[in-house]
């Protein structure tokens, strides 16, 4: 069972790895209990962007770029498939809650670029 978001911008939390209130992160606070609603206008961009780049620094550039042709080779991942593409298994333990929220705060961003706002309802 996946636990999802959709409203202005869609997606599924990664199974055990991300939280439904992931989006906390990037400057709002979730609204409502059982779904956590979320809206953001273009006064947040620069947080949303701030944040999207301190999680860029923690993961490292060359970590991340390592894990970025990872995925753009495979669709889903276990410790074996990781090493077999010459991914370290323990940089990704150490970043793959980041690099989760990397991808919804980049989905954020982007929408506030297009439409200067974003809101979304999460499962808890």
């Amino acid at each position: 069972m996946g636990r999802y978001y959709n409203g202005d911008i869609e997606g599924k939390f990664w199974f055990a790895v991300q939280s439904s209130t992931a989006a906390d992160r990037f400057g709002k606070d979730h609204l409502s209990p059982g779904y956590v609603e979320y809206w953001y206008d273009g006064d947040d961009l620069l947080g949303v962007e701030a944040e999207i780049k301190k999680i860029k620094e923690t993961i490292g550039e060359e970590n991340l770029k390592k894990i970025d042709a990872f995925f753009n080779d495979v669709e889903s991942y276990n410790d074996e498939i990781m090493k077999k593409h010459g991914l370290d298994v323990s940089v990704w333990d150490k970043h793959k809650s980041d690099y989760a929220d990397l991808g919804l705060g980049m989905k954020i961003r982007d929408c506030l670029i297009e439409h200067n706002e974003c809101s979304f309802t999460a499962e808890l």
